[in-house]
């Protein structure tokens, strides 16, 4: 996989609560990670970092939970990947070879190169509200089925 569990789940939480948070809803934790098929640590850890970057909104106590903000329809794919992975799988080889580069490329880096190209401009592109349109409800109901 290119992109790490944290990624995933980071994105798939944003999304949860951006779909199920429209009408101003507050999601706790249990319900996103039982939904999601996550565990429950894990993904608070990371739904912590979403909210310390300002993506989304957290309140506390028995009424509080997740809750969208301006900024989360509005965030786009690769500040997730940065709060998550970092940019440096868009520099690295592939293959994990240290002096891999333009002047002296692995096999691969040409056509990972490309890609990574496309992959940057794409989530550089897209935002979380590109991806809970009415256009993506069968991407919106196969959320909660992984």
């Amino acid at each position: 996989m290119f992109f790490s569990k944290s990624f995933g789940y980071a994105l798939r939480g944003v999304l949860y609560v951006s779909i199920e948070g429209k009408e101003g809803r507050k999601i706790q934790i249990e319900e996103i990670a039982e939904q999601l098929s996550v565990p429950r640590h894990f993904l608070a850890k990371i739904m912590k970092a979403v909210v310390k970057k300002g993506i989304l909104n957290s309140t506390k106590g028995p009424y509080g939970g997740f809750s969208i903000n301006k900024k989360t329809l509005n965030t786009k794919l690769i500040h997730l990947v940065e709060l998550t992975d970092g940019t440096e799988l868009f520099n690295n080889c592939i293959l994990g070879l240290k002096n891999c580069n333009g002047k002296n490329p692995c096999p691969l880096h040409d056509e990972i190169a490309l890609i990574r190209s496309q992959l940057l401009n794409k989530f550089g592109k897209t935002r979380v509200g590109d991806l809970t349109d009415e256009e993506n409800v069968n991407f919106i109901k196969s959320l909660a089925v992984v």
